[in-house]
């Protein structure tokens, strides 16, 4: 049977040795275009997030919702790969592999023997990818990482008080993401690059210089004798209106300024030597924004806003709320959530879908999730590895399985 077009990644094979969330989503993309993921995890123990709340079965305490979301998909290998007895099993399946991917502190694979040096003697075009905190290399490669360190660390969180407010922590974890996302595009670009050369690849991807490269304005500015802009962001507007509140975007495009004006009714504005060119309406900006904020005080809902702005192709949207999101219709048309089947949950489990689309099409969903620790292990030991009944007896006994 011929395998759908759109699963780019079909007949790659994944060794999965990531927890947590940068690494698992890397893994989950790529098992979302069609590579098979056969994720590692420690037996009775597991990846440290499936044992948040809220669990999808009421019943378990290792099927957390955060947990299928970053790991749909995949198989669930139960190996204790800290012990010794087990390396031979690692490599095996290793052996069967196209890439690894892990996000443990530095030294902690080469530890058990399980890092790039270790493994390239059995097989020389492995392509490895290591995610961490600040990097595999320099002074700080064995701090602590977690998205929320990393961005206090990096700066970010200093930029985004806007001086006159105390440093915040973020919902997102945004240095988490990226840096799963970063390493995603590394990993297909070196497989790229063996299918043309046979060569394998080490990637080193750090959450720390991810965020930092995804900041816009501020060090660009600084890396060139320009001071970084703490003050709020010019040209973003949110204010309240009715029970909304409506986002506004005033720059990034020649003319916006001037459209606006003339939405308002106020081409005096449009000559105004105080908003007449951007650096000008940038040095202004509370005056802009006290005189956009009463035109919006005029109103009684955001959509009255919005049906001016709109027909204009002034960019506007309202603030949505993510109990709104989950059920827009746009993200319905789209497919952007996906529902996998629950072996105790009549209604399934609900997910994000892949974020793409390809030749026109949206990703199939995940077959399934690894909702239990090591549910896929047999299959692997007898089907991959072809281990007979004697040796996978031999693992079960020593506690490895």
């Amino acid at each position: 049977m011929s395998l759908p077009t759109n699963q780019l990644l079909a007949g790659f094979t994944i060794c999965d040795f990531t927890r947590v969330l940068s690494g698992p989503y890397c893994t989950r993309l790529l098992s979302d275009l069609g590579a098979e993921v056969y994720k590692i995890e420690k037996p009775k123990e597991g990846d440290e997030i499936r044992h948040i709340v809220p669990q999808m079965d009421v019943d378990a305490t290792d099927q957390s919702a955060y947990f299928v979301r970053v790991n749909a998909g995949k198989k669930s290998i139960a190996l204790d790969f800290t012990k010794p007895e087990a390396l031979q099993v690692v490599k095996d399946i290793v052996l069967q592999s196209d890439v690894v991917v892990e996000n443990f502190s530095p030294g902690i694979m080469a530890k058990y023997k399980l890092d790039y040096e270790s493994l390239k003697t059995i097989k020389p075009d492995l392509v490895y990818c290591s995610i961490s905190g600040f990097g595999q290399t320099g002074p700080l490669k064995n701090l602590q990482a977690y998205a929320h360190l990393i961005n206090a660390f990096s700066g970010m969180m200093e930029l985004e008080r806007d001086v006159t407010k105390p440093p915040r922590v973020s919902n997102l974890q945004v240095a988490d993401v990226l840096a799963g996302t970063h390493a995603f595009g590394l990993v297909c670009a070196a497989l790229l690059r063996r299918s043309k050369t046979g060569q394998g690849a080490y990637l080193d991807i750090s959450m720390l210089e991810c965020l930092i490269c995804a900041d816009d304005v501020n060090f660009s500015a600084l890396l060139n004798g320009h001071e970084a802009h703490r003050k709020p962001r010019a040209s973003m507007i949110i204010h309240p209106v009715g029970e909304k509140h409506i986002a506004m975007q005033l720059g990034g495009a020649p003319g916006m300024w001037e459209k606006l004006a003339k939405i308002m009714n106020r081409s005096d504005l449009i000559h105004d030597a105080r908003f007449s060119t951007g650096p000008a309406r940038r040095k202004n900006w509370p005056a802009v924004l006290e005189i956009v904020h009463a035109w919006l005080d005029t109103f009684q809902s955001v959509q009255e806003v919005l049906d001016l702005l709109t027909p204009e192709r002034f960019p506007a949207v309202p603030m949505m709320q993510p109990e709104e999101i989950i059920e827009h219709p746009h993200l319905h048309f789209r497919k952007a959530f996906t529902t996998l089947a629950h072996p105790r949950r009549a209604e399934g489990v609900r997910i994000t879908a892949p974020p793409f689309h390809i030749d026109g099409e949206h990703l199939p969903p995940p077959n399934s999730a690894p909702w239990k620790i090591g549910q896929d292990t047999m299959e692997v030991l007898e089907n991959l590895l072809n281990y007979d009944q004697e040796k996978i007896n031999a693992l079960k006994l020593s506690g490895l399985i």
